[in-house]
């Protein structure tokens, strides 16, 4: 961990804890790849793409704002290169657009977060926007609404009417800053020439505020904070910031925090998928993207689960390059750890990026490889030709009575296995970490880290299904389903947590992926679920009131769980893990209508020949791991 990057983290930690105070999809139809698989890039090696500076030094010049069709004005601020001396540099340049959430006055002193001096050193104009609502803009924020989508638009329209500015535009940043970019591409501006997207969001329910159905405690509340909290901090005291101010203050008390509270209670319809959420989930309007496009996930990234989605989407329609490393949200930010096996650090991959699209120079960005992925097993990353990996094949292990997880059908009458429904299971997990965004990840605790064998000890933690050692490496790649037949003993809801784990020879269980589901929201729509060899390997679920089906007590039912995208190798002489159990807080917590339904009574796990559950796999030939490009 670098000093700029530990620093950043332990800033963003104690953001996050005080601001907790003041808070209190679609899938493919086929795993085969539809976009452009013979691109060289199947073939081609990473390389380091550097050049010198064009300039000594930057300049930032003063602040101001941008007055948006409604009248809101937008806060603005403009990174140019400068000589040595400080003067700004004459000739008009390509650009670089950053839109935050995130308070640029405050986030900016950051390297690399808000401004990057690397990108304007090489020629590029800088431009950091705070959106409405947010920073020193007016406004209220409404995350994400459609107005704040026009105002990227906007922001757009102002940009190439500048003198620093020769109309050629390029987007930049990670989290908030990525998910805005989506958004602007969606546009199709003609002045928007490339996209560089560090772990954005692509469905907001089923990513990161409802997966499975449950809200998630662990980010949304801190989240929220955390951009409303920012927008208290004046840039400088005028009447004009103190009218910012209290616009803010009215949008938190009258806009963010009853959804929160809505979302908890389960009132408002706010805990089922909706066009508010739809609105919000920049996969909705990614097919619309038509300019080269990089997108940055990580392993254990808050956007998991949508990262990999958006490159699926994207890349129908216009050149995309998709990179995921071992990574929480806090490190994938700031591509932790690399440059590694190959691979460049983010800067430089976002240099020959923009160097191309937005400059045009003949560097050969096209050809670096069009999926980058870490494996966990395998610790170094792995190039394939696409997302989920061309070799990948379904296969299934059966859940039998006695705990083993084994390639036979289970028989006739083997026995249930039970676990208790309690809300607050898996409160000391590496997912804990994850949906904290990484804060976590800086106590010195081993189930912080990825150890789980504290989430599975019998009666008050999951029940686990264990293989036979491998006897070979086990390579997976891709979106994993559990489709378990599971009862509520004595209620009408219940909940599910699926992890996938790495037990290794000395037995500590290593959590990889998990998955959630709510029971009564188990319906499937088959349609937009994706498939591989003819199988389901990830459920699309409505999420919808119309949707919800109650359990009947006793009576077991089929739960197609979604259990989100890794990549992993389960070395010879390891054992795949399925740990069930009821709940992962705080990434999940049932809203208080449906609370009572889940803490009654057990969960009973059935899997017979009659009702056999599973886990469906994408398995990838262990040849490939020899392969220099990862296919084989």
């Amino acid at each position: 961990m670098t000093l700029q990057r530990f620093g950043a983290t332990l800033g963003v930690y104690f953001v996050l804890t005080g601001l907790a105070l003041l808070a209190g999809c679609s899938g493919s139809d086929d795993s085969s790849a539809t976009g452009d698989t013979e691109n060289p890039a199947v073939s081609a090696e990473w390389f380091d793409y550097q050049r010198d500076p064009d300039y000594a030094a930057t300049t930032r010049l003063p602040a101001e704002y941008i007055t948006m069709s409604d009248g809101v004005k937008l806060s603005v601020q403009v990174m140019l290169p400068a000589d040595a001396d400080g003067n700004a540099a004459a000739d008009p340049l390509p650009v670089i657009l950053t839109q935050t959430g995130y308070n640029k006055s405050a986030s900016g002193y950051i390297e690399g977060f808000a401004f990057n001096s690397f990108f304007v050193e090489h020629g590029y104009a800088h431009v950091t926007v705070d959106v409405r609502g947010t920073g020193t803009s007016q406004g209220t924020w409404e995350i994400f609404s459609d107005r704040e989508q026009l105002d990227y638009k906007e922001v757009l329209d102002w940009i190439v009417e500048q003198p620093w500015s020769n109309g050629r535009i390029g987007t930049w940043g990670p989290s908030f800053m990525g998910i805005t970019q989506i958004y602007t591409g969606a546009w199709q501006h003609p002045a928007h020439d490339a996209i560089f997207a560090i772990v954005p969001m692509g469905d907001a329910y089923r990513d990161i505020v409802f997966s499975g159905g449950q809200v998630n405690v662990g980010f949304i509340p801190l989240w929220i904070g955390l951009v409303t909290g920012l927008g208290l901090i004046p840039a400088h005291p005028s009447p004009e910031s103190l009218s910012t101010l209290v616009d803010h203050l009215i949008g938190t008390l009258t806009y963010d925090l009853p959804i929160i509270l809505e979302a908890v209670l389960g009132t408002g319809g706010q805990n089922f998928d909706s066009e508010f959420w739809r609105t919000r989930s920049p996969i909705e309007v990614a097919d619309k993207i038509r300019v080269p496009s990089f997108i940055v996930g990580g392993l254990h990234d808050l956007f998991q689960r949508g990262e990999p989605m958006l490159y699926d989407v994207i890349k129908r329609q216009a050149t995309s390059k998709l990179l995921i490393g071992p990574w929480t949200h806090i490190d994938a930010s700031f591509g932790a750890g690399l440059p590694a096996d190959g691979v460049p650090d983010l800067d430089h991959i976002a240099l020959l990026w923009f160097d191309r699209y937005l400059k045009d120079m003949d560097n050969e960005a096209e050809t670096v490889p069009n999926v980058t992925q870490y494996v966990y097993g395998e610790e170094r990353y792995l190039r394939a030709s696409d997302w989920p990996h061309p070799q990948a094949r379904l296969e299934r292990w059966y859940l039998r009575g006695d705990q083993r997880l084994t390639a036979d059908l289970p028989g006739l009458e083997e026995a249930p296995n039970f676990t208790a429904q309690y809300p607050v299971q898996g409160i000391c997990s590496i997912s804990s970490s994850q949906w904290t965004a990484g804060v976590l990840e800086l106590l010195p605790l081993p189930c912080f880290q990825g150890q789980n064998n504290v989430n599975e000890i019998p009666l008050l933690g999951a029940v686990t299904y264990t293989t036979e050692p491998m006897t070979e490496d086990y390579y997976v790649n891709g979106p994993i389903q559990a489709d378990l037949w599971v009862a509520s003993v004595a209620g009408t809801d219940g909940s599910v947590a699926v992890r996938i784990t790495d037990v290794g020879p000395n037995g500590v269980s290593t959590e990889i992926t998990n998955g959630t589901l709510t029971l009564s929201l188990r319906e499937v729509d088959v349609a937009k679920s994706r498939k591989m060899d003819g199988q389901s390997i990830q459920p699309w679920h409505p999420f919808t009131q119309e949707s919800v089906t109650p359990l009947t007590p006793g009576e077991a039912v089929l739960a197609q769980v979604e259990i989100f995208p890794s990549s992993f190798v389960i070395q010879e002489g390891h054992s795949l893990r399925v740990a069930i159990g009821a709940s992962d807080f705080p990434h999940g917590l049932p809203p208080v209508t449906d609370l009572l339904d889940q803490v009654v009574g057990v969960l009973r796990i059935d899997s017979t020949t009659v009702q056999p559950s599973s886990i469906a796999v994408p398995v990838v030939p262990a040849s490939a791991l020899a392969a220099p490009d990862g296919t084989n």
